[in-house]
């Protein structure tokens, strides 16, 4: 499941296109994402302007669940433009010309996140994150552990956990990309999450991955209030039905997908 052409027909002009060099698997990116970060960030922080702090943005230590843990961030105060690119040298946070960041917007490093965005009031940001260029991560949008390509837009209440969205794809309001399997009662008391194994051409394939949510292709639309399952690859320009919960595998691309007697309903274009 390398074949990028089945999900990315736009990958070229996708700035950081090289984290796809070399994999075995689509979702392999998201596999070393922490270490993929530290390469895009050598390349793209020499152009901006290397900062401390921001009038307007709150750079702080913030808390975690584990007190051993700490974790440095932003918090935009004001609702402000970067007119030229910055870096947050401390944080890891590289944040593009014209974008947009709303009051009550919470960012961890590391993240990129590139020109023309808007990030809206209430998103959170939670690290090793990549945003590329006219994406909308809107209000009560949590990302984490995730990439997203140009034209992206998940505006309203959505999750995206370990996961990749192609270009020019919409999440409609309420949709979660969800990252973790049920666990049994044992597992859940020794700390136990098994790999995420995905049925792709009559096999199973494991993953090695204990979290992967979805990759979406580029123009996939997911209708209000959609979910998928961990390890759902969803090929180019298909529309997820509102209130579908699409199981993990592989879903070719060009097509409508509903919900009919609990299974997807899949009609081609």
């Amino acid at each position: 499941m390398k074949d990028l052409s089945q999900f990315f027909t736009h990958l070229d002009a996708f700035a950081h296109k090289e984290i796809f060099d070399g994999i075995e698997f689509v979702w392999d990116p998201i596999r070393r994402l922490h270490e993929i970060m530290e390469r895009v960030l050598d390349k793209t922080t020499p152009a901006a302007k290397w900062v401390a702090s921001l009038a307007g943005i709150s750079s702080q230590e913030l808390a975690t669940s584990d007190p051993r843990k700490r974790v440095r961030g932003i918090v935009v105060k004001e609702w402000m433009e970067i007119r030229s690119p910055v870096y947050f040298e401390m944080l890891g946070i590289y944040i593009g010309k014209g974008t947009v960041l709303e009051p009550t917007a919470i960012v961890k490093g590391p993240a990129v996140i590139g020109e023309e965005c808007e990030i809206r009031q209430g998103a959170y940001i939670r690290g090793n994150a990549i945003v590329g260029n006219h994406c909308v991560v809107g209000h009560a949008t949590e990302i984490k552990n995730s990439i997203l390509m140009d034209h992206t837009e998940a505006g309203h209440f959505n999750y995206i956990g370990d996961s990749i969205l192609g270009s020019h794809v919409n999440l409609g309001a309420g949709t979660k990309l969800a990252n973790l399997q049920f666990r049994s009662n044992q597992e859940k008391e020794e700390n136990f999450i098994r790999p995420i194994c995905i049925p792709i051409n009559g096999k199973e394939v494991d993953t090695g991955m204990e979290k992967l949510g979805a990759v979406l292709g580029d123009y996939v639309e997911m209708g209000c209030n959609s979910a998928t399952c961990p390890g759902a690859l969803v090929g180019s320009n298909n529309w997820i039905y509102p209130n579908m919960t699409l199981p993990k595998g592989f879903y070719a691309p060009g097509a409508f997908i509903s919900p009919q007697g609990g299974k997807p309903r899949i009609q081609i274009k």
